[in-house]
């Protein structure tokens, strides 16, 4: 590479910073997934890729969000040469960066925001602002007219350090993804042990512990809450799932204390599952 190019020096002035990048191409979306993720189903680094997998192992950018890297010997590595030729812009991940990026749309989106929001560093878009909170948190789209929800596994473009303050991510931003669970809950039921089995539960408080003091961790988490509720989920269907004693009740109270700690339904119902196809139910 004979000239640096702009993107990648604004992209290596942001990994500098601990800020994870990515370049995009015309439309403003990454590049392709390489040769052999190109497939089905999807391969990086010869293990699966999930959605809610860390950062992509492939040697060249794949993965899309995935594929930001902070480290200046990746960016700059043969692979990425001819990406960088083409890139016409840098995105960057707000949720490995440890920010959440409320993406307001249009000027009735801004003006909402304002009457409703903290304020917070803003940076101008082509239609409206990014208005950017110290802290991560699940992202969503459309959680409401004319605002996305930006942070982990998601990417947004760098369209400079914009105005203001940077301040905690607020409580109000955090509550625009959680929805009740009747509405987006889709009923989940647990089978009973083949031909007949006994239940294991002294008395109905043990069942009525058991839950409450799942809820209790799920609420307490510090961190980690995505692997946090997967692992309460499964400890919760190993000691009461088998039986059928649990009821819709019971699962929405644990569903209800994820999706306060800023986990979406969709993430709720992916780990419930997780757990039961784990456990063999």
């Amino acid at each position: 590479m004979s000239a640096m190019p702009e993107v990648l020096r604004v992209a290596l002035a942001l990994a500098a910073a601990g800020v994870p990048v990515l370049p995009l191409r015309r439309g403003k979306v990454p590049f392709g997934n390489c040769r052999t993720c190109a497939g089905t189903p999807p391969r990086c680094g010869g293990r699966p890729v999930m959605k809610s997998a860390g950062p992509c192992q492939c040697p060249a950018p794949c993965h899309a969000w995935a594929a930001a890297t902070t480290d200046p010997h990746v960016l700059t590595s043969p692979l990425w040469a001819p990406v960088w030729c083409e890139a016409v812009t840098v995105a960057y991940h707000p949720g490995g960066a440890g920010l959440t990026v409320v993406d307001l749309d249009d000027a009735a989106a801004v003006a909402w925001a304002r009457e409703s929001l903290p304020a917070t560093r803003t940076v101008q878009t082509t239609r409206g602002e990014h208005w950017i909170y110290r802290g991560a948190m699940l992202s969503s789209n459309a959680v409401r007219p004319g605002v996305d929800i930006k942070s982990l596994m998601q990417y947004a473009r760098w369209l400079g350090p914009g105005t203001g303050t940077m301040t905690d991510l607020p409580g109000a931003v955090r509550a625009l993804v959680v929805r009740k669970p009747s509405a987006a809950r889709p009923v989940v039921t647990v089978p009973a042990l083949a031909g007949g089995g006994e239940c294991r539960h002294r008395t109905p408080a043990y069942l009525e512990r058991g839950i409450a003091m799942a809820e209790q961790r799920i609420t307490e988490a510090p961190s980690a809450v995505h692997a946090t509720v997967y692992r309460i989920f499964l400890a919760v269907l190993s000691a009461h799932g088998r039986c059928g004693c649990l009821t819709d009740a019971h699962i929405t109270r644990l569903f209800t204390a994820a999706q306060g700690k800023g986990e979406s339904p969709r993430h709720c119902t992916d780990a419930w599952t997780n757990a039961r196809t784990t456990l063999g139910l």
